[in-house]
């Protein structure tokens, strides 16, 4: 049987602290967060492994959806720079991992997610372990959280073909962005909202998979 306690002090002490992931408190969230609860019962054996592990089947063609690789989540939470009174808006939760990590930090989260299966599981494990300042939504990924908004940090789980404008919209002055620009290979990039104005600065490279809605729209070839 895994001892899933070693397993995510493995992840943290191999994974995520080896891949330039320094914040204490980012270090400790990952510690914290039982990312086992959150994987399919027959992937749980997987749940620590150093990979984007799936937490769906698609059925009928849709997207497949992930946890992210756990470093890759964890350096574009500590590239948000999240804060203790920080509203976070948690794009694609998926089962609600990352918004079990994030509820660790901040003040509050949205957790945004349009499969209504996947949303309900992401409720009930959320409120399994206690993470009583998330709120779960059901809703279109691209279209954010407008009548929540403005947001202190959005985290795209998962990559984006295009830049978010929508998402980037509901920030707060200050506000961060945080996503994976761009497949095979893509660049972690952070949005930044100051004076009106929404800037992106590339902070490292990685991989993550696309997030329905993120697609690059196709071109139209004569």
């Amino acid at each position: 049987m895994t001892d899933f306690a070693e397993a995510r002090q493995m992840m943290v002490e191999g994974q995520v602290h080896t891949y330039d992931v320094t914040d204490p408190r980012v270090l400790a969230a990952m510690l914290e967060v039982p990312r086992e609860h959150f994987v399919p019962e027959d992937k749980q054996a997987l749940a620590y492994a150093d990979r984007d592990l799936p937490v769906t089947n698609a059925p009928g063609g849709r997207t497949p959806r992930y946890l992210l690789k756990p470093a890759v989540l964890a350096r574009l939470i500590q590239g948000a720079e999240v804060l203790e009174t920080d509203r976070v808006l948690d794009v694609g939760c998926a089962s609600g991992y990352s918004s079990a990590v994030l509820a660790k930090l901040a003040g509050s989260v949205i957790a945004l997610e349009e499969d209504s299966h996947l949303a309900a599981i992401a409720k009930e494990k959320l409120a399994a372990i206690g993470a009583a300042n998330v709120t779960v939504m059901v809703g279109p990924l691209v279209a954010g959280a407008r009548a929540q908004a403005p947001f202190d940090v959005i985290l795209l789980n998962g990559a984006t073909e295009i830049v978010p404008q929508n998402l980037c919209r509901q920030l707060n002055e200050g506000g961060r962005l945080a996503c994976v620009f761009g497949r095979a290979p893509g660049r972690a990039t952070i949005y930044r909202s100051a004076s009106g104005h929404v800037t992106g600065q590339p902070a490292f490279d990685a991989a993550a998979p696309l997030l329905p809605g993120f697609a690059k729209p196709a071109e139209f070839v004569f």
